[in-house]
């Protein structure tokens, strides 16, 4: 299984760059470059910030896909 997320999506969707996320959840862009191209895993803190922003769920956002 592999952790995919939704955050450049949820990014387009409000319109904001990675720099605005990072800092209205307290991380760097650079980290959120990276969840997004599914290098970094983020803490459940951030994830759950992440979350609250785009008032949703974790699951939400952060998923589980089958390998191929």
């Amino acid at each position: 299984m592999i952790l995919r997320n939704k955050l450049k999506v949820l990014r387009a969707i409000k319109d904001i760059t990675q720099a605005e996320l990072a800092t209205a959840v307290g991380l760097s862009r650079q980290t959120i470059n990276s969840m997004e191209k599914g290098v970094f895993f983020p803490s459940i803190v951030s994830a759950m910030k992440i979350a609250a922003y785009f008032e949703t769920t974790v699951e939400e956002i952060f998923f589980f896909e089958e390998e191929k």
